[in-house]
């Protein structure tokens, strides 16, 4: 993972948290705004945002298949690239919700006791976005404006693993001009699913056009999740079908300011 390391390393001014982004291998390679708007966004809100170049793969891929032991160097990498820093974020509840739940069970998989405590200990300074805002640094206001009508997608793993709970909707109720829209059936799967769309492409893609034709009851102009792989899939969808509905990540929202708009 090399394609973000010219895009961070810049300190703010202000005493701020100091945070390491963990940007993820999905949005290193294809979605580089989404990471690049949380180093935006943090450091307005007075963080220290730092990218450790070490950072790789979370090692979900793997893991979800059952490769266990071409997974167990990925922990490690991770703990050695991130455990230095007092707060670890990634713009994604999947990828968090492996740090926590898979690595230490990678660890055990291993035999490697000192692996499992520093795995565990990593695992517990390492945030989704939102619950940062919202849990350390105790924001739901955070300067944003994004006058638009929108719908939010709570994708599996971060309702279900990581537990992101209500945080991005209180988040999207403070931003700014925009239109919130409940989304019909949100907790449903979109079919992506890591490995679950290779393995079953038909079951994913009727499970995604449930979700995009819930997208559309909505009338919303945007479709935001906090997981760029499940916008991915959707948005797909909605594009093919020529929707007109334009995906974006939470982050990207939240980044933008009336300043920023004029």
């Amino acid at each position: 993972m090399a394609r973000l390391s010219p895009v961070p390393k810049r300190r703010s001014d202000a005493a701020g948290p100091r945070v390491a982004l963990f940007a993820t291998c999905i949005n290193d390679v294809m979605f580089p705004n989404t990471p690049k708007a949380v180093v935006t966004l943090l450091e307005r809100l007075g963080c220290t945002v730092e990218f450790p170049l070490e950072q790789t793969c979370c090692g979900q891929l793997f893991t979800n298949t059952g490769y266990y032991d071409a997974a167990v160097p990925n922990v490690r990498n991770y703990v050695k690239a991130f455990e230095s820093y007092d707060y670890i974020v990634g713009p994604s509840g999947s990828c968090v919700g492996a740090v926590r739940h898979q690595h230490p069970m990678l660890a055990e998989h291993a035999g490697d006791q000192g692996l499992v405590k520093a795995s565990q200990e990593v695992a517990l300074r390492t945030y989704d976005l939102t619950e940062f805002l919202v849990d350390v640094l105790e924001l739901t206001d955070v300067g944003a404006y994004f006058p638009h009508r929108v719908t939010y997608h709570p994708t599996c793993h971060s309702v279900r693993v990581a537990k992101v709970g209500d945080r991005p909707y209180q988040l999207l109720s403070k931003v700014k001009g925009l239109d919130l829209v409940p989304l019909p059936d949100a907790e449903q799967c979109c079919g992506f699913g890591g490995t679950f769309s290779l393995k079953n492409p038909d079951v994913s893609v009727a499970m995604g056009t449930d979700k995009a034709r819930n997208v559309r009851s909505t009338g919303a102009e945007y479709l935001v999740t906090g997981d760029n792989a499940c916008l991915m899939h959707i948005g797909g969808l909605l594009h093919r079908e020529r929707a007109g509905i334009k995906p974006i990540h939470l982050a990207e929202i939240l980044a933008q300011t009336e300043e920023v708009a004029r």
